[in-house]
């Protein structure tokens, strides 16, 4: 491997699932400020708002989340296209 092109932070990061507070811990370079103790060892955390966890893809559940009226004003403006 070619030297000096890999990140310097690379080590072990929890990612936070925020949707479910499903954990895993992988390897990452991303940046962080927050910290989170799992078993006695602290690890960077970095949040999610969806993972393979929570995703309708891999669940098999469909899951609707409106945040503020999207859905509704999207019905409203396209129901005049409809047959």
């Amino acid at each position: 491997m070619k030297k000096g092109i890999h990140p310097e932070n690379y080590r072990l990061v929890v990612f936070k699932d925020m949707s479910n507070d499903e954990t895993f811990i992988t390897r990452s370079g991303a940046d962080t400020r927050d910290t989170i103790e799992i078993d006695g060892v602290e690890y960077p955390l970095i949040k999610m708002e969806i993972s393979s966890t929570s995703h309708p893809f891999y669940t098999g559940k469909q899951k609707l989340v409106d945040t503020a009226g999207r859905i509704d004003k999207f019905k409203n403006k396209y129901s005049k296209f409809q047959k």
